[in-house]
């Protein structure tokens, strides 16, 4: 069985010390490729420093919607620089709308609009967070595609209810799910992922965060991508098999991967 993590964050702190054994866990597990989404342009050179070591990893660049203050007119070139610099680079993001946890929501939607035209003009997918803010991103894709055309991308660590999940279905997204479907309250995103076609599945962990059940507490780490797989297979009448396997097509389709051999 193989699995690509979709969404990833491993070059925290919280992986500093002990990296290689969490790779190695990875690779036992299965997990053949992942996709690493920097939150800020500051992060690419340890990310593509990573990527030289692990020839699994492949990366967006993007800036996080709880950054949009730190937004400067040059960072609209940083990343188009920096996403046109390396083939490893896959997509733009993590880049979206979080309406929780900041109030600067005209800040957040020019950055996110900002952000789309990059990917846009790289016909490069998109990697968006959104929270407390389906309705304003439902529009603003709108709007987007019927101005410039279809976006391509992933609605990451989605936790949107059954209706909102079918919009974002409507305007050809794929939809990504971590390790809070696993959670015994999160009814909501269960449902959700029970209406997902699968050929618009994605896993991911999200790491070091959110990790599943039967985990949870503890810190994420790629290898537990394998629960969620095993936890959504159950919920949807799936085999794992059958889950793995279309889940790694569609992270292949979506982010344009190569088929490399599995390492290690």
């Amino acid at each position: 069985m193989q699995l690509i993590d979709t969404h990833v964050h491993i070059n925290f702190d919280a992986f500093e010390a002990d990296l290689e054994a969490v790779r190695d866990r990875w690779r036992a597990n299965g997990v053949i490729q992942l996709v690493h989404s920097c939150v800020t342009p500051a992060e690419f050179a340890k990310t593509q420093a990573l990527a030289d070591k692990l020839p699994e990893l492949f990366f967006s660049v993007g800036l996080h919607p709880l950054d949009a203050g730190s937004w400067q007119a040059d960072l609209d070139d940083q990343i188009r620089e920096l996403a046109s610099s390396d083939r490893r680079v896959v997509a733009i993001g993590e880049m979206g709308l979080d309406f929780f946890k900041a109030d600067n929501h005209q800040q957040q939607i020019d950055v996110f609009r900002s952000q789309l035209q990059i990917a846009r003009s790289l016909d490069l997918p998109v990697i968006i967070h959104c929270r407390d803010a389906a309705s304003m991103m439902r529009q603003i894709c709108q709007e987007f595609w019927s101005e410039f055309g279809q976006i391509r991308g992933v609605m990451h660590c989605w936790s949107g209810t059954p209706a909102e999940t079918q919009w974002f279905l409507d305007l050809g997204f794929y939809i990504s799910f971590s390790g809070v479907v696993t959670f015994k309250n999160a009814t909501q995103i269960q449902a959700a992922a029970q209406l997902v076609p699968i050929d618009r599945l994605l896993i991911e962990t999200d790491c070091p965060f959110l990790a599943p059940v039967p985990k949870r507490g503890k810190r994420n780490e790629p290898a537990f991508v394998s629960y969620v797989a095993s936890y959504l297979a159950q919920l949807r009448g799936e085999s794992l098999d059958t889950l793995a396997e279309r889940t790694t097509i569609n992270a292949r389709h979506l982010f344009r991967l190569p088929v490399l051999a599995p390492v290690g």
